[in-house]
Order: structure tokens, then C-alpha cells, then sequence
């Protein structure tokens, strides 16, 4: 399994970002797939998952409504479309997957699979 993610960067506040993650070596209909991030100081929080059997997705209150998760299953591929940007939002993320054919959820003990990371940056 492999998970390789791209698109951090630096914006400011109110700005977009869209992340992907690449994924390989399992078959991505037999996975949850999700989206962590760890702000400085504090401890890896699961934001979004995307069950890509059948789209269905699950969001943490302090996303919803401003991010997206979706999946590209022909390129192999998770998206998290990151809108309305706050500086609280800064904190390297990770691409995240369990086997599971179950509800998505945002514990992240439940994902075994984690990706190195990409840095997302929002000043003020």
C-alpha cells in the first residue's frame, strides 16, 4: 500500500488549496480513504473520509461545509478541495486508508495506512 500525497502550500486566509493523494497497491474500492492533519502542538484528528465504493463521505464541524472530499477511482486517486481557508487550518496532512467495508469514521486509530504528509500553511 502507498499513499503519496501533493498540493500544500502557503495562501492566506479565505484562499483554496486542493491536496491529492495518489494512491497504489490495494484495490481503493475496498477502502475508506480519509484526510488528517496535525496543527503544531496538538495531536492527528481525522477531518474527512470518503468511502469509495459508494461516495459516501463524513466530515469533522470544523471542515464541513468549507472542504470536499471526493475520489477519482480511474487515476487511483483522493481529492480534498480545501475552500474558505482559516489559519487554524495550518498543519501537515496526511492521506490516510483502512480496509474496511464499513461507515467511515474519524478515529484515527482505525487507519493503518498513513502517507508522508504535505504541509498546508494560512496566514492571517
Amino acid at each position: 500500500v502507498q499513499l503519496v500525497e501533493s498540493g500544500g502550500g502557503s495562501v492566506q486566509a479565505g484562499g483554496s488549496l486542493r491536496l491529492s493523494c495518489v494512491t497504489s497497491g490495494f484495490n481503493l474500492n475496498r477502502y475508506n480513504v480519509g484526510w488528517a492533519r496535525q496543527a503544531p502542538g496538538k495531536q492527528r484528528e481525522v477531518i474527512s473520509c470518503i468511502r469509495t465504493s459508494d461516495g459516501d463521505t463524513l466530515y469533522v464541524d470544523s471542515v464541513k461545509g468549507r472542504f470536499t472530499i471526493s475520489s477519482d477511482k480511474a487515476k487511483n486517486t483522493v481529492y480534498l478541495q480545501m475552500n474558505i481557508l482559516r489559519p487554524e487550518d495550518t498543519g501537515l496532512y496526511y492521506c490516510v486508508a483502512t480496509r474496511t467495508l464499513g461507515l467511515c469514521t474519524t478515529w484515527a486509530y482505525e487507519y493503518n495506512e498513513w502517507g508522508q504528509g504535505t504541509q498546508v500553511t494560512v496566514s492571517s
